[in-house]
């Protein structure tokens, strides 16, 4: 459990709102930024901590869905504050097919895009107060706008809601403009 930060948390990002960069790094070393991913969907989900039951049952549903993502074009990345060794241990046990990206914390005791998506926030256990990640989901469109928001997220169901929403963006953006957005991003 971390203490409290010392700088005001940030909120979270409005759906419309462009979402924020961010570089993290993935179990193998590869960094990994936003903006590689534009001309995509990308549900960028973030979860408390590897290898916990929530956790891991929402990483499962990810994995078991994985194809489906890949034929819409979707990118799935998962964003804990935990360690190189412990996502690689967890991605390892469950097979997971798509990259657990590492937050690091900083000097002001938070994880930094955690904080800046605004899923660094207070909780409670059994009475007590602490920081942590509050399981959230933001489904990125093509152009980099967050789409959709997914707060406290229960799992059960979750991941067929958000490959039924990067459905529903890929129907809205014609395909003339997902060209444009692939061939400035590289993609095309």
């Amino acid at each position: 459990m971390s203490l409290m930060p010392l700088m005001p948390l940030m909120p979270l990002i409005q759906v419309g709102q462009k979402a924020p960069a961010f570089a993290l790094r993935d179990t193998t070393g590869a960094v990994h930024h936003l903006k590689d991913y534009l001309g995509r969907p990308v549900a960028l989900y973030f979860y408390p901590k590897d290898d916990t039951p929530g956790c891991t049952d929402q990483a499962c549903q990810f994995r078991d869905r994985t194809r489906d993502f890949d034929r819409a074009t979707a990118i799935v990345l998962g964003v804990s504050p935990d360690s190189v060794e412990s996502h690689a241990a967890f991605a390892e046990k469950l097979d997971l097919r798509f990259p657990l990206l590492v937050d690091t914390f900083t000097r002001k005791g938070t994880p930094k895009t955690c904080d800046r998506y605004g899923v660094w926030q207070e909780k409670a256990l059994y009475g007590k107060k602490y920081f942590g990640v509050v399981r959230t989901t933001y489904l990125i469109d093509e152009a980099g706008k967050v789409a959709r928001r997914w707060d406290r997220v229960s799992v059960d169901g979750h991941v067929a809601e958000v490959l039924s929403a990067v459905h529903e963006i890929r129907r809205v953006i014609p395909q003339s403009a997902r060209s444009m957005l692939g061939a400035a991003a590289g993609l095309a």
